[in-house]
């Protein structure tokens, strides 16, 4: 559906653009691209922005309960498109909750919401700092190839934010604001996200994969998790 505040994507990054980064704090910032996103993006409803350090993943910014609601189940749970959009540095999308099998205990708390949609693109790598934007529609089927191609965009800016925040206070931030620490079991789960997302496939069809990569290189699923989140970083 369209926002009744909606605004055309070049008044968007014109308004984007007068943002000096280096000079504005990470808080407002994200929380200036997450607004804006959910006001141009055709069929958004809320938007959200997560980052993921050290200490686990937190919600930075986002427009509305709901969107911060779906994210902290995820980070619950140590899995979902969120988390692994911002492991692989890529864009994960779900047309259709109803319907997608990757991960079905997140789809079913998301349905409950309302939403049935979504996509998250995944920020670079921020020295010990990842992300995402994630976008959700309370429609199915509510984002085409010109939507995706647009919200990566709008995730081009959040990266420049990321990437203009001062270390420290950065650090800080995701210190100040971190729901849950990551444990073994959070970063096998983080893994299997990134296969299911790759692969289109099942949580346990990924957890068959991560023991088969274990059982390749010889070593337990947490050191296998920690390889293939690296070797997804770096690429």
């Amino acid at each position: 559906m369209t926002h009744p505040q909606a605004i055309k994507p070049t008044d968007a990054f014109a308004e984007l653009g007068r943002i000096d980064f280096s000079e504005t704090d990470l808080a407002t910032a994200l929380a200036k691209v997450a607004d804006l996103a959910r006001r141009t993006v055709p069929g958004a409803d809320e938007v959200s922005i997560t980052l993921v350090g050290p200490g686990g993943a937190h919600t930075a910014a986002f427009t509305g309960k709901r969107a911060l609601a779906i994210d902290e189940w995820q980070y619950e749970q140590g899995n979902g498109p969120c988390l692994a959009a911002a492991a692989a540095n890529l864009t994960v999308t779900v047309p259709d909750l109803a319907g997608d099998s990757r991960w079905p205990a997140w789809a079913d708390h998301a349905l409950t919401t309302g939403v049935h949609s979504s996509m998250s693109i995944g920020l670079p790598l921020r020295r010990s700092v990842s992300g995402a934007l994630n976008v959700y529609a309370l429609e199915p089927h509510a984002f085409d190839d010109d939507a995706v191609i647009l919200a990566e965009t709008f995730a081009g800016y959040a990266a420049v934010a990321m990437a203009n925040a001062h270390l420290d206070d950065e650090s800080a931030f995701i210190a100040d604001h971190t729901r849950s620490a990551m444990d073994d079991s959070a970063l096998v789960e983080q893994a299997k996200g990134i296969i299911m997302a790759e692969h289109h496939c099942t949580a346990e069809e990924a957890s068959v994969i991560l023991a088969r990569l274990a059982d390749i290189a010889g070593s337990d699923l947490h050191d296998a998790a920690t390889a293939l989140i690296d070797e997804a970083v770096r690429h």
